[in-house]
């Protein structure tokens, strides 16, 4: 892993694999608000998904003024336009982790955060009228190792008992028998099913949600520019910041990294640290057997020593009925090793997509039938996640580099975690970092210099 790590990171690669999320670029996907890159800023923000427009809104709202964001590639071409549609923390599967090494009191918080993540962008969806296919529903974990089964149960038990009443606990275990006959796994394919986990979670097209905070900024006077990759950072003696760009400079009083995978493309200190991981994703038409009516929530299969992770397309939504699956990462050769370290999301791990092409009928078994007429796959493509040592976003001001600002490293759970940290940066960035932003923010994801030099041994999620 450690010459896996130290690959340099690049920036994001030109002609990458399209999502079927991207299948119709957004109007803005392209965007220079203004036709020449302005000389100055108030603050540039480098990167538009999830996490850039979170922190470009949350600024706006606040009253700043001046915003510079910059995109390598078309708006939100990066991890959050090329995910899996999934807001679901599984927050248990962490919990005894997280209880063992900072206690209980911080592995709650961070259970909190996680669904508090989940139900904010879904309710900001929907107070805002961005259509994205917003589906808050229950989500199940489907697992098919006896080890793992246990473990989890007892991960279960551990958060009723450490969080009584409280939203971030509540699951339901299923059987294996209520795993075949409430979720159509089990009966032929892998019939292995140990048992189940539901609690609630949602799917989205986190494409267009991101797209829609980005007009939202726009509209408060964001100035958007795409196709315009930041090369390097250079502190000035006076105070603020240099960006260089592929279209030449800009300066700033303050920058925001909102560049998760590809960071240390832009500052080298988290070579190594954050570290990228290609993954892998289908949109795949049901099987002739699948319930008329849809299935009864999102899913995960949880196998020795990996997962993979899907969600069917919600009624109204464009193909409608579709399934969304990723992962299958361990399936690869040495668990997936090649993926780590590579920012190349123009191609695909050919084992890979094949262990995903074929996973389906292996899970829903004589509940799959015959593929649909058209074929099974409707798209396939690639993306980029950030992954730290710890496990844990890095979010706050850089040490030692005064208004220098980073959020990034989501673990592949961006869309359960970049939210609300995009809340406490900006809370960060205008003062506000106090006992109140302390009560629900884990210090665990703060930057510090003592977690810029841990070792990256591999994925902990």
């Amino acid at each position: 892993m450690d010459k896996r790590a130290e690959i340099p990171v690049t920036l994001p690669r030109d002609n990458p694999t399209q999502s079927y999320w991207q299948l119709e670029p957004d109007e803005i996907a392209d965007l220079r608000s203004t036709s020449s890159l302005p000389d100055k800023a108030d603050t540039v923000i480098i990167g538009s998904g999830i996490t850039g427009a979170a922190v470009a809104f949350n600024l706006l709202s606040n009253g700043a003024r001046d915003i510079v964001m910059l995109e390598a590639r078309q708006a939100c071409s990066g991890a959050t336009g090329r995910n899996g549609g999934h807001t679901k923390a599984a927050s248990y599967r962490s919990f005894l982790h997280h209880e063992e090494e900072y206690g209980t009191a911080t592995a709650a918080k961070i259970a909190r955060l996680e669904l508090a993540n989940i139900r904010a962008v879904h309710a900001f969806a929907r107070e805002h009228g961005i259509e994205c296919d917003s589906n808050p529903c229950d989500t199940v974990d489907v697992v098919y190792d006896a080890a793992q089964w246990e473990l989890d149960q007892r991960a279960v038990r551990a958060m009723r008992d450490a969080m009584p009443n409280d939203d971030a606990s509540l699951y339901t275990l299923h059987s294996a028998e209520d795993v075949r006959n409430k979720f159509f796994c089990g009966r032929g394919g892998d019939e292995s099913v140990c048992g189940g986990v539901s609690y609630e979670a949602g799917s989205l097209s986190s494409y267009k949600f991101a797209v829609g905070v980005a007009k939202l900024c726009l509209a408060k006077g964001l100035n958007l520019q795409t196709n315009t990759p930041a090369i390097n950072l250079e502190k000035l003696e006076g105070g603020g910041w240099k960006v260089g760009t592929s279209r030449g400079s800009i300066q700033a009083r303050r920058v925001v990294l909102a560049t998760n995978g590809y960071t240390a493309s832009i500052w080298k200190k988290f070579q190594g640290v954050i570290v990228p991981l290609r993954g892998h994703v289908t949109a795949q038409r049901p099987g002739l057997n699948m319930p008329k009516d849809g299935l009864p929530a999102t899913y995960s299969f949880i196998y020795e020593d990996g997962y993979d992770y899907m969600i069917p397309r919600p009624k109204g939504s464009k193909f409608e009925g579709d399934i969304v699956i990723g992962g299958a990462l361990v399936r690869a050769p040495e668990e997936g090793l090649e993926e780590y370290g590579t920012t190349d999301d123009t191609t695909f791990n050919d084992v890979i997509l094949q262990a995903l092409t074929d996973s389906l009928p292996q899970y829903f078994g004589d509940n799959w039938g015959q593929d649909h007429p058209d074929g099974r796959v409707r798209k396939a493509w690639t993306g980029i996640m950030g992954f730290s040592p710890d496990g844990f976003p890095f979010v706050g001001e850089m040490p030692g580099e005064k208004d220098l600002w980073v959020s990034s490293s989501f673990q592949g759970h961006g869309m359960v975690l970049c939210w609300m940290c995009a809340r406490a940066l900006t809370a960060m960035m205008e003062g506000g970092d106090d006992k109140e932003l302390g009560s629900w923010f884990p210090d665990q994801f703060r930057v510090t210099e003592e977690r810029l030099h841990l070792t990256f041994h591999g994925r902990l999620s």
